[in-house]
């Protein structure tokens, strides 16, 4: 007999206690969150599944490294342990710690884009789009069409349509586009990786016509995980491998290590070009602090260059990944419409097909995301129309085509037992489904609406 299942390669040393609260906790909870996950206290949450961004549990290596931190004001050992392990696992020549990624995408942005500029890219993502907007750019998505639809088993929805990227370089010329932006696992596609092949496509395109890419690398270890399960020519090429390869078709990335390297705070910029790297290495002193620390603690950096090291063992993403598939079978054997096939870092509830008695003015997914926080006190987000946001000529709301509700998977935090309890309080909310009405919006803040709106059921 052949063993088909998996095992987390840890053990557990040290445990967090949870509160259980009941439904009128959480109904009163979620009011005055103004139904918004993200403004709820965490210490009204059960399950906390809002993001996998700096809540993953280190390792007792990282928690050992935070007691070798060296906080000289510059010059830290730290740095240069964390310059190695950008060298070695990525193969960027050059370093540039920030507080976390999307401070590196500022710096990018302001340095490369011009106002007018096109970046195309495999979907938008929140933060990367509005530093593009801000320094003057447009974003365009070139990213397949099966990446728009949640029932689509294509393999790499995250893949770029080159015809449709040939096609901007063509419209707009190729001093016009700075550089393409590469996510590796697209997240608003629903964690959905891009292929080997892809990318070595994009590259030879964009050698072409004199183009750079800028690689969002925030979840690579998780995407070099579907290439080697995937992939023709991979399965036996180990998940460090896959990611070196991956990055030496880039030519520089925005990191947020609070996701694949498994750190609180942190990230950095890295690049190939000396003169993007001076530029930059100018600008962190203004925005985040010296170029050898970057608005961090040395301790922070030595416990981001272990979690490095750690997040391309392929032991550790057979589990992390393992899990998230796992909650992902559990969801479709109770029929709830999910993002298929199932991404990297968590589940993507279909919130259209959920409720498709709301429109989508009246936010579907933020309405099923607070219906399931009130069900169980599991706390998860929306991706749909109130992250979309607004043009930011014209002032109207953008309807993507995906609407979704986010299950966010931390690493090395949840049992599988907090898996089968999601997948249950999922299935309770699916089964009263057709009487959950919407929501309007109260308030809306200027940026990133997401992360603050607030709203009142429709009555």
């Amino acid at each position: 007999m052949e063993r088909s299942s998996w095992a987390e390669p840890f053990k557990i040393k040290m445990v967090e206690l949870l509160k259980m609260t009941t439904l009128a906790e959480r109904k009163k909870a979620i009011k005055e969150a103004g139904y918004n996950t993200f403004l709820l206290k965490s210490k009204d949450v059960y399950i906390d599944l809002l993001t996998d961004s700096g809540t993953s549990a280190m390792s007792d290596q990282q928690w050992s490294g935070m007691m070798m931190g060296d906080e000289s004001y510059a010059g830290s050992e730290n740095y240069y342990h964390l310059e190695d392990a950008v060298k070695k696992y990525y193969g960027y020549k050059y370093l540039i710690p920030t507080h976390q990624g999307r401070a590196a995408e500022h710096i990018i942005s302001k340095i490369m884009i011009k106002p007018g500029d096109i970046i195309p890219g495999n979907m938008y993502f929140t933060t990367t789009r509005l530093h593009q907007e801000l320094a003057g750019g447009t974003f365009i998505d070139v990213i397949v069409d099966e990446a728009h639809d949640p029932e689509s088993m294509h393999p790499f929805k995250g893949n770029i349509d080159i015809q449709k990227l040939t096609d901007v370089i063509k419209k707009y010329g190729a001093k016009k586009i700075p550089y393409v932006c590469v996510a590796s696992t697209v997240n608003m596609a629903g964690g959905q990786p891009i292929s080997m092949e892809n990318l070595k496509a994009v590259r030879a395109l964009t050698l072409k016509h004199g183009i750079k890419i800028i690689h969002d690398m925030t979840r690579v270890a998780e995407n070099a995980w579907f290439i080697q399960q995937r992939e023709k020519g991979y399965a036996k090429k180990s998940v460090a491998a896959i990611v070196k390869e991956t990055c030496s078709l880039t030519d520089g990335g925005t990191m947020s290590a609070k996701k694949d390297a498994m750190v609180n705070i942190g990230g950095f910029l890295a690049v190939n070009d000396w003169d993007i790297f001076e530029e930059a290495r100018n600008m962190v002193v203004v925005y985040e602090g010296l170029h050898t620390y970057g608005g961090l603690a040395g301790r922070d950096m030595e416990a981001m260059a272990i979690g490095i090291a750690e997040s391309v063992s392929d032991a550790h993403m057979n589990a992390r990944i393992g899990q998230v598939l796992y909650l992902g079978d559990k969801l479709i054997d109770f029929g709830v419409p999910i993002v298929q096939p199932t991404g990297g870092h968590g589940i993507f509830i279909d919130a259209k097909k959920f409720l498709p008695q709301l429109t989508q003015d009246q936010f579907p997914a933020q309405t099923l995301a607070a219906e399931l926080y009130v069900e169980s006190g599991i706390r998860s987000m929306e991706r749909g129309i109130v992250s979309a946001g607004r043009n930011a000529k014209t002032g109207k709301n953008y309807y993507p085509k995906l609407e979704l509700v986010r299950l966010t998977i931390p690493r090395r935090v949840y049992t599988q037992a907090h898996m089968d309890v999601v997948a249950e309080s999922v299935a309770v909310v699916h089964h009263r489904r057709a009487k959950i009405k919407g929501l309007k919006m109260v308030y809306e803040p200027k940026y990133l609406r997401f992360f603050q709106a607030m709203f009142e059921p429709i009555k």
